[in-house]
């Protein structure tokens, strides 16, 4: 067994056992942290410049492109 499969293996062996102890009220305590930080406004500027600044990249290089 590759060393690399062996330590995701044990990661995933971990997180599933840290998973089920913590049940589901830590669950809906963590969805909602990461839904409240995807739904922040300065989240959703940082997206929305992000995807203005890919699409100015990809006109960019298919231009360049020629």
């Amino acid at each position: 067994m590759r060393p690399r499969f062996l330590a995701i293996l044990v990661i995933a062996l971990i997180a599933y056992v840290l998973g089920t102890r913590a049940g589901r009220e830590r669950y809906e305590q963590m969805k909602n942290a990461v839904t409240s930080f995807w739904n922040d406004p300065s989240m959703q500027r940082a997206m929305d410049e992000a995807k203005r600044n890919a699409a100015k990249s990809r006109k960019a290089a298919y231009t360049k492109r020629g």
